[in-house]
């Protein structure tokens, strides 16, 4: 069986880390993948190539309408790797992969084509006006995937009510590589050697890109109100808040218990050390990649009530509503002064998502739809 999968781009984004994940996991099939990225390389490409993927390239710029050109060289790419399935991954790669396929199969008699739906949609008018646009026009051209494939039941519900088939409708959450995130003491004191910080010193790590879906300034807020009110009450607890991601920098706060770590790479090794994690998103998250690695690493969350974070966490985290800082504080306050409880809860939250979450499983629904 020959797989194409079509993708928006390939930077270090939900949907694009989950792709390069299943194509890993996939490495021991009987079947051959191919990527296409309608933008250019990104981080995520690389990784990719090492598995023994082709990846090809359209190179459209950031908001570029695709000319005649770019849809021949799209055109091109599916008839020299003559696949059995198509599958798309978000919105714009959805459109793409709905396209190449007409323009390879219009009867769709030899490809099996697929979408996959990333994100949650509470508000239209959230979106920018390009994504508004995919947005109505996949509401049109859904009848003709063969299936569409969403990481959350929240964001499933919310399609199907603006207009997706339900009947086209099948739940496939993130995975999870349980040997890559696991609780390691090493990689505890290597972040600690690091950052020059005690072992004595909790580490609160937020991992996301500087975006407002991702709502940087309620984490603010709940930071400085955990401080203060360390401070306040004579703790000898010390915490380290440690925000990690593409444009996340000091510029957003002088509060001396932050530390801006940028992007990174080595994100498996950071999660075993850290104690909790927090995601203060406000509104778009689906299956959020970064709570599921937390809780595999046996690290408890503290979350926002958006897409499906509330069901991941289940028993095992703390859930507010979003831009609830004074929750998200309270939260963080109980887990910080009661080891116990997060010791307990991160080994639930493991087993959690060993029992439900693992790559392996993931993937065997993957094949399953595709009809491996």
């Amino acid at each position: 069986m020959k797989v194409m999968h079509i993708i928006t781009d390939l930077d270090t984004g939900g949907a694009e880390m989950m792709l390069y994940k299943l194509l890993t996991s996939l490495r021991d099939k009987s079947l051959t993948s191919s990527v296409v990225s309608l933008m250019g390389q990104g981080p995520i490409t690389e990784r990719i190539e090492a598995l023994g993927v082709n990846v090809e390239t359209i190179d459209l710029e950031q908001g570029e309408h695709p000319s005649w050109k770019a849809i021949k060289e799209l055109r091109q790419f599916v008839r020299v790797f003559n696949p059995d399935v198509v599958q798309g991954w978000m919105y714009h790669g959805n459109i793409a992969a709905t396209v190449a396929v007409f323009l390879f199969d219009p009867m769709y008699r030899k490809v099996k084509l697929f979408w996959n739906v990333r994100q949650t949609l509470y508000d239209l008018s959230r979106e920018k006006m390009q994504t508004r646009w995919l947005i109505v026009l996949g509401r049109w051209l859904s009848i003709f995937p063969h299936c569409i494939i969403y990481n959350s039941n929240l964001s499933a519900d919310q399609h199907c009510n603006i207009g997706f088939p339900a009947k086209k409708t099948k739940i496939i959450s993130n995975g999870f590589d349980l040997q890559k995130f696991k609780p390691d003491q090493q990689r505890r004191q290597q972040l600690h050697e690091e950052l020059k910080a005690p072992e004595s010193v909790l580490l609160v790590g937020h991992i996301s890109r500087l975006h407002p879906m991702k709502d940087h300034a309620t984490l603010l807020r709940a930071i400085d109100r955990v401080v203060d009110s360390l401070s306040s009450t004579g703790s000898q607890q010390e915490v380290l808040f440690l925000l990690i991601g593409h444009g996340v920098t000091s510029e957003l706060s002088s509060n001396k218990s932050i530390r801006f770590l940028g992007w990174r790479s080595d994100i498996p090794e950071i999660m075993s050390a850290l104690d909790i994690v927090v995601s203060s998103s406000a509104w778009g998250e689906g299956f959020p990649n970064v709570i599921g690695e937390a809780m595999a690493s046996e690290v408890p969350c503290v979350v926002t009530d958006v897409g499906d974070s509330s069901y991941i966490v289940g028993k095992y985290g703390r859930v507010c509503l979003a831009g609830d800082d004074r929750c998200i504080a309270k939260s963080l306050l109980e887990l910080i002064e009661n080891k116990q409880e997060r010791k307990t809860a991160g080994k639930q939250a493991r087993k959690r998502i060993k029992e439900n979450y693992s790559i392996d499983r993931i993937k065997k629904e993957y094949l399953k739809e595709w009809g491996f």
